[in-house]
């Protein structure tokens, strides 16, 4: 059982997207992205009135992709369980399969089983098909450039639901104006209050189909003023987008100036079955005040510590002090002391600019060592551990 779960959990490390340190996990993420690619082309090519005299080659390109897509989904459901470590084994699975990417994968495999079983529906399944593009954000979620863009929207979407706000205000307000004075006379274009949305919308978004417009002069002068009013709306969220870009790139920037650094050592000790810590919990060991766990190293997979986790036989463990000499040249481990002005003030663990090669292990808090989880908060005068993998050459 236990190397069972030792080949569920490296599978898991596998098919996580996001950890290039892992070359295996790293190639993974590489194949399905191709994948997910010839999948697309073959949706998009098959539109093409070309593409009949290779609809053999592309039904076998749709089947072996969504093969692939299907044995991925099932393993994601059979380790689940270690992606919500705090649920049970069912709930995990459940809770996989509800959230947003487990409905993405599942319906990325749907229209092409489900003509199987309703053969009358196979169009309108194909709609489902669309859904597979929302793979390409899963994975590219999951690097910095695109969590810059969503930290922006999620620090200025007060501000943009305003703009929002107000843009529906005016597409309303200056469609019922239009109808007022259009209606009469061209009651077959402005028919309804409807028709006059369709003719603000595309002018407010400076659009401008054409295929409805003013001919009174009221109407007329009404439009002049409305375009003007459109192009000042659609550019003040534009603004605002791009003022949050600006605080974000300038935060990141700045964030070496409003901490202090410090460059501490660790060392590396093997456990083995005569070891004093072998069995015991990790808050039962008794370490020096200055000295840490940082890591423990099991079967070639680095765990971030708990109290109640259990050293066993076998383990590397990774203690981090000042005064010791680095044995790995490839982990560098930093103390970040958190001032008040710094921007990590009062945010969580989960929504902090930070790389995908740092890894935030411990927080102390006064006298206190926390194990951070996404959900913990950093305050001013933390002093944070973090571990840098460096760069490859």
């Amino acid at each position: 059982m236990a190397v069972k779960g030792k080949v569920r959990k490296r599978i898991f490390d596998i098919i996580q997207i996001g950890n290039k340190s892992d070359i295996p996990s790293a190639v993974f993420d590489l194949f399905i992205t191709l994948t997910i690619f010839v999948n697309l082309f073959v949706t998009f090519y098959s539109t093409f009135q070309s593409a009949q005299k290779f609809s053999s080659t592309l039904t076998i390109l749709e089947y072996v992709t969504v093969g692939i897509f299907t044995v991925e989904y099932i393993l994601r459901i059979l380790t689940a369980d270690y992606l919500y470590p705090k649920k049970n084994p069912f709930l995990a699975r459940i809770l996989f399969i509800f959230s947003f990417y487990g409905l993405v994968d599942l319906l990325t495999i749907l229209p092409s089983f489900l003509p199987f079983f309703i053969p009358g529906g196979a169009v309108a399944f194909r709609i489902f098909r669309v859904v597979r593009i929302f793979r390409l954000f899963k994975i590219n979620s999951q690097y910095d450039a695109f969590n810059v863009i969503i930290n922006v929207l999620k620090e200025k979407k007060n501000q943009i639901i305003s703009c929002v706000t107000m843009i529906l205000i005016l597409t309303l307000a200056s469609s019922l104006c239009m109808y007022g004075a259009e209606h009469d006379a061209q009651p077959e274009a402005f028919e309804n209050a409807f028709s006059g949305i369709w003719w603000s919308v595309s002018t407010l978004l400076t659009v401008g189909y054409g295929d409805i417009y003013p001919i009174t002069t009221l109407g007329k002068i009404m439009a002049i003023i409305i375009s003007f009013l459109g192009v000042g709306m659609v550019a003040i969220p534009t603004g605002i987008i791009s003022a949050g870009f600006v605080e974000q790139y300038t935060k990141i920037k700045t964030l070496a100036n409003s901490e202090e650094k410090h460059d501490i050592h660790f060392v590396v000790c093997d456990m083995n079955s005569k070891h004093p810590w072998a069995g015991k919990a990790i808050k039962d060991i008794v370490l020096p005040p200055e000295v840490i766990v940082v890591a423990i190293e099991r079967d070639g997979v680095m765990l971030i510590p708990r109290g109640i986790d259990v050293i066993e036989s076998g383990d590397r463990m990774i203690l981090g002090a000042h005064f010791y000499e680095p044995e790995d040249d490839d982990i560098v481990l930093s103390e970040v002391i958190i001032k008040h002005e710094n921007p990590w003030v009062g945010k969580k663990v989960k929504d902090l600019n930070i790389t995908r090669r740092e890894l935030l292990v411990r927080i102390r808090r006064k006298n206190q060592n926390i194990v951070p989880t996404g959900d913990t908060e950093i305050k001013s005068g933390d002093v944070i551990l973090l571990i840098n993998a460096k760069k490859e050459d």
